[in-house]
């Protein structure tokens, strides 16, 4: 297959740029490999240790270091939806691995907080940092060098980027990811972004509301909308993590059972003790990840992956840039229309035709690198199959539908909804921003307004409610990045922006935070770097400025004569209160050594 010329260029850009970092990553996993699992170098007593809860079928099997050790890795709790459903599968992945001629271990657990919860709240500023500490947990659960790969049982916003930055550090380990699958479908989302605008404007009660929320989330499952965790599933099956077709078949169903029992059975058939050895650090290679940026871009996925993407690349030694993400955004055209970019929720996306369907036309289109390494043991082509349970009750994968099964959710790449992917990057006197634009509405790719700054949600939530933002405006949210305070969400933000666009108003966002995965129809240019905290000159913006934000030109301005700007003094804001309750004391390091937004906004 024939790739673009464009998509071809910033690889081998990429590629030049990450020559002697990926050069010493792969180095180290050569030597990792070299050294081989160490289970059969342990002392006695410490091999005792890692089997002594074993059955006596296991048990035996690790005494003698011949057959593959599985370690799992999960990130279950009850009170995610997402992760629920996880609590049966180290039952099902062992079973798997015994009629595979192998040994499964839960090696560790990992924490897995829900932006869904913390949304609006002190505990979403350990959420970004969150990522981090799987990356960490995970890494401890495989410390004890008795695995020959691992499972990775995850879904949600950070748990997903988190283990594969640790599966990537354990990189001559081959990996195998795990998806649970989407909850079936509730309320629709353009019905519930309603209800939260007729509450933002005191219209309906929190009872009402309340309602609304609880029949959009109501079962075992991820949220259905395309934020994080299913842009997470999304990357993970076009980078060739997950096995073909896995990524948004629901919970608890046959189907769903079957695919986690030949994810266990497809992990210990690529360790070096077989013959088709397929270590993590090999597949995600500068290919894959230009793959995973052609997938965010076709599907209008999260914009937390301009951050996530960004770490998870550099922890294979491939350094990715902002820059790369706009550059692809410019080529590849938005392909899926899924909530907030559209009406339709995942489900819907996968009965369209699905991961199927998008790799097939993406691939066609000369959009994806075909010639990958995959856990499947294809190249990306394999992906083009749907798993389904024959009558005899095995698991199969035939071809999948080569023309879309609805053509208002997911499109062919001759009809796509925009030609562009719209990821944009906004370079400016206020530093460099990202933002989506394929929920935003044409005529509102450029706005002109004043400026009206302030420093938390709280805080332009509390002028709404004084009805002092009336007339256009954009509103500048800063001390919101990874050093001011964990660089939280500001979802609280879109159904009252939202509101004050819907009345007629050009309004947009500015700030060094982050939006949600599910930001959408105001323009809003995120991740500001440098960030306020940081010495940024978003720093310098005042009331009353006059602010340009301009996503055909892909610029972001303060229009005030630059002399002026640059002799103003920086703003100043008392952060002593993020520093305390909820746990944020125990985050100080991570706050004080965060990277940029640019980087990755993390401390590994």
């Amino acid at each position: 297959m024939t790739i673009h010329p464009k998509i071809e260029a910033i690889t081998d850009r990429i590629r030049a740029r990450s020559e002697t970092s990926r050069a010493a990553y792969l180095g180290r996993i050569a030597a990792a490999r070299e050294a081989g699992v160490r289970r059969a170098h342990l002392a006695c007593g410490n091999l005792a240790h890692g089997f002594a809860a074993c059955g006596g079928e296991d048990k035996a099997a690790l005494k003698g270091d011949v057959v593959p050790n599985l370690g799992i890795i999960t990130a279950y709790n009850d009170m995610l939806s997402a992760h629920q459903p996880y609590e049966g599968y180290p039952e099902i992945i062992r079973a798997a691995a015994r009629e595979a001629g192998g040994v499964a271990q839960v090696a560790g657990g990992v924490p897995a907080m829900c932006d869904g919860v913390t949304q609006g709240q002190a505990g979403m500023e350990l959420s970004l940092f969150s990522r981090d500490v799987i990356a960490m947990a995970t890494g401890i659960g495989l410390s004890h060098a008795m695995f020959d790969a691992a499972v990775y049982l995850g879904i949600c916003d950070k748990i997903v980027p988190g283990l594969l930055i640790a599966a990537l550090t354990f990189g001559h380990l081959p990996a195998v990811f795990v998806p649970a699958g989407p909850m079936t479908s509730g309320m629709p989302n353009d019905e519930k972004a309603k209800i939260r605008q007729l509450y933002a404007e005191g219209k309906i009660g929190r009872d009402a509301l309340l309602e609304a929320e609880s029949a959009s989330y109501h079962g075992p499952g991820t949220c259905t909308f395309y934020g994080t965790a299913n842009t997470n599933q999304m990357l993970m099956e076009i980078m060739g993590l997950h096995l073909p077709g896995a990524s948004f078949v629901n919970p608890n169903t046959p189907l769903r059972d079957a695919l986690t029992r030949a994810a266990a059975k497809r992990a210990l058939a690529i360790t070096a003790l077989g013959n088709e050895y397929t270590p993590i650090g090999e597949i995600i290679d500068e290919r894959a990840v230009v793959n995973g940026v052609v997938g965010l871009n076709a599907t209008g996925g999260s914009t937390n992956h301009t951050l996530h993407l960004v770490a998870m690349a550099r922890a294979a030694g491939i350094v990715l840039t902002w820059d790369d993400f706009s550059e692809i955004s410019d080529v590849v055209p938005l392909l899926a229309r899924v909530y907030p970019n559209g009406l339709a929720d995942v489900n819907h996306f996968h009965a369209a035709g699905g991961m199927a369907f998008l790799i097939r036309e993406l691939l066609g289109a000369g959009l994806l690198h075909e010639d990958v390494t995959t856990v499947w043991g294809t190249g990306l082509s394999g992906y083009t199959a749907e798993p389904r349970i024959e009558a005899d009750g095995t698991l199969a994968w035939r071809e999948g539908p080569v023309a879309s099964l609805d053509e208002k959710v997911l499109a062919p790449v001759g009809k796509a909804f925009q030609p562009t992917g719209g990821l944009k990057v906004l370079k400016g006197n206020v530093g460099r921003a990202v933002i989506k634009i394929s929920a935003v509405k044409p005529d509102r790719h450029v706005i002109e307004a004043p400026a009206k700054v302030f420093h938390s949600q709280d805080a332009l939530q509390a002028a709404f409610k004084r009805g002092e933002l009336d007339g256009d405006f954009v509103a500048v949210i800063r001390f919101q990045g990874p050093r001011a305070n964990g660089m939280p969400e500001l979802h609280k933000l879109t159904p009252t922006l939202g509101v004050l666009q819907d009345r007629g108003h050009r309004v947009a966002l500015v700030t060094d935070g982050r939006m949600s995965g599910a930001s959408g129809k105001v323009p809003a240019a995120i991740h500001v770097s440098p960030e306020a905290a940081s010495g940024g000159p978003i720093g310098r913006v005042r009331d009353g400025d006059l602010i340009r934000l301009d996503c055909v030109a892909g610029t972001l301005e303060v229009l005030v004569p630059a002399e002026e700007f640059d002799a103003r003094p920086l703003a100043e804001q008392d952060l002593a209160a993020n520093g305390f309750g909820t746990g944020r004391e125990l985050f100080a390091m991570f706050r004080g050594n965060a990277a940029s937004a640019e980087l990755g906004a993390g401390v590994l």
